[in-house]
């Protein structure tokens, strides 16, 4: 028998298909803590309560498609330091049908978690405690006047707490710190964002040399504008041996 004869009997519905989806984690730093972009949810299921950015994956979209357009469709993005976090698939964490989430990091500098906000007033950011373990009643309360605590809905604690516990794991041996940053930073926003993910803060003098050991540190000869101090050295990332231009590591590998 030939594949296309194969394939030309071939009954597909002899088989249950589970939907598949894509959830995205738009998390930057506000106010020195780790921060996520979440919409409250009117309809079922779960009204009332807050969830990820998703979307169902088209039956001939691939999952980088899928997530690259719920990128645009939700934050009005184009770009962003995106990738693959873990896939979802208990059995009842949809109540409408077998659903399996893939979900994955979205990694935005200050400007771009602003413009998000800005180009969708759905989003809403949401300050989560960098050792939130994803629990119900876990300290998670969304930014601005009053910072009341929020439910959330399906599984997306689960998928919170998972994104906040790889960063924690790499952020202080691979250089995806950097993806929370400006392209030109001080050493100052550097520590800013490592004890934001980190949760503990650092020894300034140890933790700079540390970090301009490691060669990821180009020096611009520029200077950060606009401060009622002495104003700081604006440095740019660089993989070690390799020209000075801005370069991401892979979170998961």
């Amino acid at each position: 028998m030939t594949e296309a004869d194969f394939l030309s009997g071939y009954d597909a519905s002899a088989y249950e298909h589970p939907s598949v989806t894509v959830d995205l984690v738009l998390l930057g730093i506000r106010e020195g803590r780790p921060a996520v972009l979440l919409q409250p949810r009117e309809e079922e299921p779960f009204p009332g309560r807050w969830a990820l950015p998703g979307g169902f994956v088209g039956i001939a979209e691939s999952l980088d498609d899928a997530a690259q357009r719920v990128l645009h469709d939700k934050a009005r993005l184009d770009d962003a330091h995106l990738e693959q976090l873990y896939t979802f698939g208990a059995v009842d964490r949809d109540p409408r049908t077998r659903v399996i989430t893939v979900a994955w990091l979205a990694l935005l500098d200050e400007r771009a978690f602003a413009a998000a906000l800005v180009a969708n007033p759905a989003l809403r950011p949401v300050a989560i405690q960098a050792d939130w373990t994803g629990e119900t009643g876990g300290p998670i309360t969304a930014l601005g006047p009053g910072g009341a605590a929020i439910d959330l809905a399906f599984d997306h604690g689960q998928i919170l707490a998972m994104a906040l516990l790889r960063l924690r794991g790499k952020i202080d041996y691979s250089d995806v710190g950097f993806a929370l940053l400006p392209d030109l930073f001080t050493l100052r926003q550097l520590q800013d964002v490592h004890e934001a993910i980190g949760g503990t803060a650092f020894n300034k003098p140890a933790f700079r040399r540390r970090m301009l050991d490691r060669g990821w540190l180009a020096p611009t000869g520029l200077r950060e504008q606009g401060t009622s101090f002495r104003p700081a050295e604006l440095y740019r990332f660089q993989r070690a041996g390799r020209p000075n231009t801005r370069s991401l590591h892979p979170l998961i590998g």
